[in-house]
């Protein structure tokens, strides 16, 4: 960090009010700003989280296609969930890419982490390659996940047209596959 950086830091001032804790926490946070005024941030997370973007051995990626509360609609994304107490990024995307899809893979590498302006929560991305529907899916007990697999030109596509959800992880993974 810089020293032009370091001054303009905010100061986390106090603990954290909670005001939500669901499938997402809301809580606000107060900060002193470089000038001495105080501010409060509202702030959301939910734990860690990981993408997975799975690659057949046809370099051909592996989606779902699920219904999200968010968009309120059906979507395409790509396979992702939380990462469980213990795990690191790459167990938890070889889980959740079988739970989601069936789909398998031994050879994952973690290739990002993402940051949020109002998040504490760390998103992280990973890369599954040669994966094959080996597996069953599991779903949980609120997921309807649809395993699509597309060519990259048509998930580049999916991505242009705001059809798809993580579009950061998407193309953080997309460009560590040099997929651009």
């Amino acid at each position: 960090m810089t020293e032009v950086d370091a001054d303009r830091l905010w100061e986390h001032v106090g603990d954290d009010l909670v005001l939500h804790d669901g499938w997402l926490r809301v809580s606000q946070r107060q900060y002193r700003l470089p000038d001495g005024r105080m501010v409060t941030w509202d702030m959301f997370g939910g734990g860690e989280s990981v993408g997975v973007l799975a690659l057949t051995p046809e370099r051909r990626v592996v989606c779902v296609r699920q219904f999200r509360p968010g968009p309120d609609r059906v979507v395409l994304n790509i396979p992702g969930g939380f990462v469980e107490p213990g795990e690191t990024p790459e167990q938890a995307g070889v889980r959740e890419l079988t739970e989601e899809t069936g789909y398998v893979s031994d050879d994952l590498t973690h290739v990002a982490t993402a940051m949020s302006a109002s998040s504490t929560s760390r998103r992280h991305v990973v890369i599954a390659r040669d994966a094959q529907p080996l597996g069953s899916q599991r779903l949980d007990e609120y997921e309807d996940c649809e395993p699509v697999v597309l060519d990259v030109a048509e998930v580049r596509a999916e991505l242009r047209a705001g059809r798809m959800t993580g579009n950061e992880l998407v193309y953080l993974a997309l460009d560590h596959a040099h997929l651009l």
